[in-house]
């Protein structure tokens, strides 16, 4: 498969939208039972258009063969500037990746994220963060062949 990142646009989001909400059902609905799945196409609008306008978000969309081909991916992320508790640390945050089911192993994945940390540097980050759900494996995996290391571990118990 031959594929295109391209950083998304304002006539993007709808696409956006449609990716992120796939990611919520795969992903947060399966695994959180408070995760409202349908909240990207109900409430996720301005959030995504916020992100896709601010200097310091980056919404990257991976299509089939061209830029204007079926989106299969997106990544969202996001720098987070230092603040009195780590007052040397600009992070980059992947927010959010998602591929397409039958488009993973291709390389789309390994793309964004390259493209992400490519982006990264560029806004002077000097770490990269990522979370996932204990539960998502394939998720973890994929994330450390990237480079990324386990750091802290948030424990929950529901009431």
């Amino acid at each position: 498969m031959s594929f295109v990142i391209a950083v998304a646009r304002v006539e993007d989001v709808s696409a956006l939208i449609q990716s992120a909400e796939s990611l919520f059902r795969e992903d947060g609905g399966r695994r959180d039972p408070f995760v409202d799945a349908n909240w990207p196409t109900q409430k996720g609008h301005d959030y995504y258009m916020g992100m896709i306008t601010n200097p310091k978000s980056l919404v990257l969309l991976a299509r089939r063969d061209s830029i204007e081909g079926e989106v299969v991916g997106h990544l969202t992320g996001q720098i987070k500037a230092p603040n009195e508790l780590r007052p040397n640390a600009v992070v980059a945050e992947l927010v959010s990746l998602r591929v397409m089911e039958n488009e993973r192993g291709h390389g789309v994945g390994a793309k964004l994220v390259d493209d992400f940390f490519a982006w990264a540097k560029t806004q002077e980050a000097n770490q990269a963060t990522v979370s996932a759900y204990a539960s998502n494996t394939d998720a973890i995996r994929f994330y450390q062949a990237q480079g990324f290391e386990s750091d802290l571990i948030q424990l929950k118990i529901d009431l």
